[in-house]
């Protein structure tokens, strides 16, 4: 069981710094042009975060302090920039699942990215503060993708 906790540690350490790192080109400067990828990449990321804790929340890995802190922190890194990550003239040209709504209705979508953020701001102490934090998280992302996400 240790070596796989190894691997989940890495994981999300791995997931967080790709996470910061995307974040830290984008404010360096962005091309609309790449916004799709961006986001795309930024969600992988999550996606990946997602997988840890959900693991752990399931009892499907062992609870490991540090990766659920760093699972739940590279949430809320991509949180911070997902308000950044749409930028007019990005809805179209590129392969991309983020729905014209994102645009019509910005104000509603920057409401849940606050609410995501907030979500996965919590301090993660113990597996009973990780399943208190992730469900909200995890049900936010619902929410988010059935309102802001078509499925291409």
């Amino acid at each position: 069981m240790k070596h796989a906790s190894i691997k989940i540690i890495l994981a999300a350490s791995i997931a967080s710094l790709s996470a910061i790192a995307l974040q830290t080109a984008w404010a360096d400067g962005h091309s609309s042009g790449g916004a799709a990828a961006e986001r795309q990449a930024l969600m992988k990321n999550v996606g990946a975060a997602t997988k840890v804790a959900a693991g752990m929340v399931k009892g499907e890995v062992a609870f490991e302090l540090a990766a659920a802190q760093m699972a739940m922190a590279t949430m809320n890194s991509a949180a911070l920039g997902f308000g950044y990550m749409f930028p007019e003239g990005s809805e179209t040209g590129a392969k991309t699942e983020a729905s014209p709504k994102i645009w019509s209705d910005n104000e509603g979508f920057q409401k849940l990215v606050a609410k995501f953020a907030a979500d996965t701001s919590g301090k993660v102490t113990d597996l009973a503060s990780l399943k208190e934090a992730f469900g909200a998280a995890a049900s936010n992302c619902g929410t988010c993708h059935k309102a802001y996400r078509v499925k291409n």
